[in-house]
């Protein structure tokens, strides 16, 4: 049976990961603070997966101590361990089918210091290295208060306020927690490296999207907020899902929305 090591106890992606691989491997999850302790215990595992990311990586210039990733792959040592190393879609320029090789232009620090330890860990783990440049993921982030904050905080916080998103223009790229588990899961076992998009490939429209995330809930909306932001994208996944031949679609993505649309309003 495979090992897996995670590190991020605290998060939304690390409890999601550790919580669904269990079922399927040995799985350990630790978190960054307790990294020192575990450092002699690296090498023990098949897959190293790291979900913490430091407050300053997300806001600040590139610095080596901000970033958990290059600092973790310091304990890292074995020629048979494969790192993942989860980086984001925000390494593009927002346009439509982007590929790995599409052009490169990060914008904010976030985005620029992921392809700054993108670059690091190539050259520290070469063949033994999984980078995932991922799209939105949506899931229940209610007890993960730390968590990175993404769309469906953003979609949550206004709902509480009575206010909607609006926009029948603006596309993006979703993926359900529950299917990057699923692909994280495909990926242990057929020992997939290299660097690939997850995603769910297609444009999924940010009114689409609200419309399944709010199907139940029952309190009148007081205001739409417009969002005139032209960033749209979509990524090109068909390099992985080639090779892990699992179902990832729209309709997929809208069932697990109707789900948590349930939580998210109590129903």
């Amino acid at each position: 049976m495979k090992k897996i090591l995670i590190i991020g106890k605290r998060g939304f992606i690390g409890n999601n990961l550790f919580n669904y691989l269990k079922k399927k491997f040995q799985v350990k999850i630790i978190s960054f603070k307790n990294l020192t302790k575990f450092k002699n215990q690296f090498n023990n595992f098949n897959f190293v997966i790291n979900t913490s990311i430091n407050p300053n990586y997300i806001t600040q210039k590139y610095k080596i101590k901000y970033d958990n990733d290059f600092l973790i792959s310091k304990y890292v040592n074995n020629h048979k361990t494969i790192y993942c190393f989860i980086s984001t879609r925000k390494i593009y320029h927002s346009k439509p089918n982007l590929k790995e090789n599409s052009t490169i232009n990060p914008k904010n620090n976030y985005s620029k210091n992921k392809l700054i330890t993108e670059k690091k860990l190539s050259k520290t783990f070469k063949k033994n290295l999984l980078i995932l440049r991922v799209s939105n993921l949506i899931g229940e982030k209610k007890y993960f208060k730390n968590s990175h904050k993404t769309f469906i905080d953003i979609f949550v916080d206004n709902i509480k306020k009575g206010i909607i998103f609006e926009n029948n223009r603006v596309y993006k790229d979703f993926l359900s927690i529950k299917k990057f588990c699923q692909i994280i899961k495909v990926i242990i076992t057929k020992e997939i490296v290299g660097t690939y998009n997850v995603s769910i490939g297609q444009k999924v429209y940010l009114n689409q999207l609200v419309g399944w995330l709010n199907k139940y809930n029952k309190n009148k909306i007081l205001k739409k907020n417009i969002i005139n932001r032209t960033d749209s994208f979509y990524l090109n996944n068909k390099k992985l899902m080639s090779k892990i031949k699992i179902k990832n679609d729209l309709q997929d993505l809208k069932i697990y929305c109707y789900k948590l649309s349930r939580k998210i309003f109590n129903y």
